[in-house]
C-alpha cells in the first residue's frame, strides 16, 4: 500500500506567482502542487496538498490529519512565527513532520527567524525555493519506510 502524506500551506501561500517573485519565484500555486503531485506520484505516495489563510482551519486539518495520513509536510508560512496552536496540533501527531519554506528565513527580517514549529517536526527545509517541496517529499518518504528516525 502506498504512503499517505499531507502538504499542509499556510497563508499567502495562495498567491505564488503573483508575490514578492524575489522570494518565492514565479510558479504558481497550481503549478507548484502539479509539481509535486508528480514527484510524488513518482516515488507511489498518494498527497493531498491544502493551503488556508485561516489559523484554525489549519489546526483543524493537522488534528483530522492523525489517522489518515503517514506523515505531513506544513508551509505554515507567516502562522510560523506566531501560532502556539498550530505548534500544539504538530505536537500530538506522532508521524513524521516536516517544517518547509521556500525563502531563507533566517536571511529575512528579524522576527522570521524565530520558528514556533521547529522544536515538534522531525526536519526543516529552507530556502531553496519551490524545488525545497520536492525534497521534503523524498525525506519524508524516508523518514515514514525508517520508522519516524
Amino acid at each position: 500500500m502506498p504512503h499517505r502524506i499531507i502538504i499542509i500551506n499556510g497563508p499567502n501561500l495562495n498567491l505564488l506567482g503573483e508575490r514578492e517573485q524575489s522570494q518565492y519565484g514565479k510558479l504558481t500555486f497550481d503549478e507548484l502542487k502539479q509539481k509535486c503531485l508528480h514527484a510524488a506520484k513518482v516515488k507511489k505516495i498518494e498527497v493531498d496538498f491544502y493551503q488556508s489563510n485561516i489559523e484554525g482551519e489549519i489546526v483543524t486539518k493537522i488534528q483530522e490529519s492523525r489517522n489518515k495520513f503517514d506523515g505531513i509536510i506544513i508551509n505554515a508560512a507567516g502562522f510560523t512565527h506566531s501560532s502556539v496552536s498550530i505548534r500544539d496540533a504538530l505536537e500530538i501527531i506522532k508521524k513524521p513532520k516536516i517544517e518547509l519554506h521556500i525563502s531563507n528565513i533566517y536571511k529575512r527580517e528579524d522576527f522570521r527567524h524565530k520558528s514556533l514549529i521547529s522544536g515538534v517536526v522531525n526536519g526543516i527545509i529552507c530556502g531553496l525555493g519551490v524545488n525545497g517541496y520536492i525534497l521534503a517529499i523524498n525525506a519524508i518518504q524516508e523518514l515514514i519506510e525508517n520508522g519516524n528516525r
